[in-house]
């Protein structure tokens, strides 16, 4: 498959990062399952068909499918698994563990409000991929039994992190820099400031329409 030229500098990106971050600090990751370097999120309105996507994205890639109570959840949810599993691309849940349970997703995200499950969620599911959100130095500090956290908006963004100030790359250093876990930028990112995030601190990259543009292609 050729990837346009955004999808290349993304992906690109993404994977320089996760190299480095790994050299500095490897995950503590089970062995032949490294963490994905690019995550696309879905969103009901922005993303209204994500399994196109979902198959166009990079073999190592990653989907959070977050489903905020769309009817048809459980039907997009089997059309992204399918997509990925295809694709050789990892899928996540947004918060709903019954539903990744039910897709047989590969992991959950769990938005900044519930980072508390995931002591629960990595005892009953240790195979599972599990990471969270975090908006403040707060969140970032009292982050537990997460594989790795998404730190956003970097760059000022749509969405639910529309009303957000944005981090900007020095505050998303900050963030990164006392985190227990590796993490990834979210909010913002394109092709054109993503190459800014090299040396951040990021493990890789995240996002919702400049993904889907990119790679949808």
């Amino acid at each position: 498959m050729t990837l346009t030229e955004d999808a290349q500098v993304l992906w690109r990106t993404a994977t320089a990062l996760a190299r480095a971050a790994t050299a500095v600090s490897p995950p503590d990751r089970p062995e032949g399952r490294p963490l994905p370097p690019l995550l696309l999120f879905t969103d009901p309105t922005r993303t209204p068909r994500p399994w196109e996507t979902a198959a166009r994205l990079p073999t190592g890639a990653a989907v959070v499918y977050r489903h905020f109570g769309a009817a048809r959840a459980l039907e997009t949810g089997l059309r992204l698994r399918a997509a990925t599993k295809g694709a050789g691309v990892r899928l996540l849940v947004g918060l709903d563990a019954d539903l990744a349970d039910r897709i047989d997703a590969d992991g959950v995200h769990l938005p900044e409000r519930a980072l508390s499950a995931a002591y629960a969620l990595s005892g009953r599911r240790p195979d599972w991929l599990l990471t969270g959100a975090a908006h403040s130095m707060h969140a970032v500090k009292d982050a537990r039994d997460l594989d790795a956290l998404v730190l956003s908006p970097v760059f000022p963004a749509g969405g639910a992190s529309a009303t957000r100030a944005a981090l900007g790359i020095e505050g998303f250093e900050a963030l990164a820099a006392v985190a227990p876990c590796p993490v990834y930028a979210l909010g913002g990112i394109c092709a054109a400031n993503a190459p800014a995030l090299i040396e951040s601190g990021a493990y890789g990259i995240a996002g919702v329409e400049a993904m889907q543009n990119a790679f949808r292609a």
